[in-house]
Formats: structure tokens, C-alpha cells, sequence
């Protein structure tokens, strides 16, 4: 089917991803260099080793490390939302996308995100019971909580961002097919539209604020009750452990929420004085950078996971003993 004309517009079957406008001479260096090939790679071994760990160790069967697999399948998905294509354009120079393809990405990719984030908020809360109100944990942090939660944040998620794909999916037409990015980006989209955008972007400020404003904000007020509770502990010893607890947690919803807040507030008013490739690796960053970052905190950081991960290690290594000795 070929792009539907209308005067100096046209409605396009297809988009066509550029990648990183301006970088096009290093995209084969940028793939397969330290930019983006190894950091999709380390993202999806390092989550699907932590999800295989928890799920095979009893022990870990608890409400923190549940929070923890469901951050680590939510990263997962979010790489292996982006990386096909995004990789595609930059080995191979195959931007070409199907109008439909790409508002699936969009929506997944977002939804994703703002998946991450409504968890990351949960295991605040999750932290904030345990070191706050120790007694009660048992009766508030329960399977049945994390569950409600998680279908809270879900449909969250699928609504606002579905709200903004349906409202693309509605323009009547575009001024081109040509995206200036390496994924189906929200905004990037709404900018080729040869419509009125104020709805689109006004939406899509709502949905930052709702999802990243008010979860960051919840987040913030969780720590500085821990913080509080923490340096209120009698024994420096305890005052230690107990914040060594909160420490990857800490560095997690910093790198995600630190490095999307500067990647929206950029893109939205960076303007002319940053260059649109700074842009684009910004956001690209964004979408990689967390989901590498978390299994090695969360791996290095807890006790138990190394624990676990050094005895998976001891059976696997006395198995192959055994194999050698037949």
C-alpha cells in the first residue's frame, strides 16, 4: 500500500528512523562500541540471570525480592522493545517501520517506563514499612498488596500512554514519514503531525508529571521518613546495616528518574543550545542505561542475592566434579 496523499501532506503506511541525526557516519562504531550493542547485551543477561536466581531460591521468595524480579522482567521487555530495531538502524541503516509497529512501540516502550517507575515507587513504600513500622510489615506488605499494586500501575501505565497513542493513531495526516530519532518516541511523533499539537503535548506533560513527578515526589518523601527513622537508631552498627538495606534501591530510582527527568526537561527546553543528537543519546541512555544498571546494584549491593548466586555457583561447579568422576 502505497502513502496516502492529502494536498501537501500525506498519511504514511511506514515511518523511516534516522537513528542520531548528525552521527550518521559512526553508527556502525556506536552500535557495536560501548555506546549501545554491549549495554542491550549486559541488560538482558544481568536481568534474566536475577530473575532466574530469585525464582530458583527459596528463600528469596519475599516481598522485596518479588518487587526486585518484577523490576528485572519489566527491564527485559523494555530492551527487547527498542533494541531489534534500534540496532537494525545502526548496523544495517533499516529505518523503515510500519505506522502500526511503531505506535506499538511507543506505547510498549512508555508503558514500560512508566511501569518501572510505579515499581520503584512500591518498593520505596516497601522500604518504608520495613524500616519505619517493622511490627506491621507482615500485615501491609503481603501478596495480595503487591498484587493490587501492581495491577494499579499497570493499568495506570496502559491508560495514560495509551491515551497518547490513540490521539497519534487519530491525526489526519503528516508533514513527513521521517523521524529524527532510533525509536518511536512520543513527541518526536507528534512533531511531524500536520495538525494542532498543543492537545498531544499538553497530554504528554500530563503523563510526565503524573507518572515521574508524582512517583519521584512519593519516592523523596519516602527516604527522607527512612532517612529520619535511620538516623534516630541508638547503635551506629544498626544506623549502617539498616541503611546499607536502602542503598540499591537509592541508586536505582536515582539513575532511572535522575536520567529521565534531565532527558524530558532537555528535550522539551534545551531548545537550539543543545544539538539534536544530544538529544537523542540522552534518550537512548535513558531507555538502556537503567535496565543494565540494575542487576549489577542490586547483585553487588544484597547479601542475600550473592549469597544465593555463590551457592548456584558451588552446585554447578560440584555437578560438573561429579560429571568428570564417572
Amino acid at each position: 500500500m502505497k502513502d496516502i496523499k492529502v494536498n501537501a501532506t500525506f498519511y504514511p503506511t511506514s515511518f523511516i528512523l534516522v537513528g542520531i541525526p548528525g552521527l550518521e557516519g559512526a553508527y556502525n562504531w556506536v552500535a557495536a562500541g560501548v555506546c549501545f550493542c554491549w549495554k542491550i547485551v549486559l541488560a538482558l543477561l544481568g536481568n534474566i540471570m536475577l530473575l532466574t536466581i530469585i525464582s530458583a531460591s527459596s528463600v528469596l521468595h519475599k516481598p522485596m525480592f518479588i518487587f526486585l524480579s518484577l523490576l528485572a522482567l519489566n527491564d527485559t521487555l523494555l530492551s527487547t522493545s527498542i533494541a531489534p530495531k534500534m540496532l537494525s538502524v545502526f548496523w544495517f541503516h533499516e529505518g523503515h517501520i510500519s505506522f502500526v509497529s511503531c505506535l506499538l512501540q511507543m506505547f510498549f516502550l512508555h508503558s514500560f517506563c512508566s511501569f518501572e517507575s510505579g515499581l520503584l515507587l512500591g518498593m520505596a513504600f516497601d522500604r518504608y514499612i520495613a524500616i519505619c513500622q517493622p511490627l506491621r510489615y507482615g500485615s501491609i506488605i503481603t501478596n495480595i498488596f503487591i498484587v493490587r499494586l501492581v495491577i494499579i500501575i499497570l493499568l495506570r501505565a496502559v491508560a495514560l500512554v495509551g491515551s497518547c497513542v490513540v490521539l497519534i493513531n487519530n491525526f489526519p495526516a503528516f508533514k513527513t514519514n521521517i523521524v529524527a530519532h532510533s525509536y518511536c518516541e512520543h513527541m518526536a511523533i507528534v512533531k511531524l503531525a500536520a495538525a494542532d499539537i498543543r492537545i498531544n503535548s499538553a497530554l504528554g506533560l500530563t503523563v510526565a508529571f503524573t507518572i515521574l513527578g508524582v512517583d519521584l515526589m512519593f519516592i523523596l518523601v519516602s527516604y527522607c521518613a527512612i532517612f529520619h527513622a535511620v538516623f534516630r537508631l541508638p547503635s551506629k552498627d544498626a544506623r549502617l546495616k539498616t541503611f546499607n538495606t536502602c542503598i540499591p534501591h537509592v541508586c536505582v530510582f536515582l539513575s532511572f528518574h535522575g536520567l529521565a527527568l534531565f532527558t524530558f526537561l532537555s528535550h522539551r527546553y534545551g531548545g537550539k543550545r543543545i544539538p539534536p543528537y544530544v538529544h537523542i543519546m540522552l534518550a537512548d541512555t535513558y531507555l538502556l542505561v537503567p535496565p543494565m544498571l540494575n542487576p549489577m546494584i542490586y547483585g553487588v549491593k544484597t547479601k542475600l542475592i550473592r549469597e544465593q548466586v555463590w551457592k548456584m555457583l558451588q552446585k554447578y561447579q560440584s555437578s560438573l566434579s561429579k560429571g568428570r568422576n564417572l
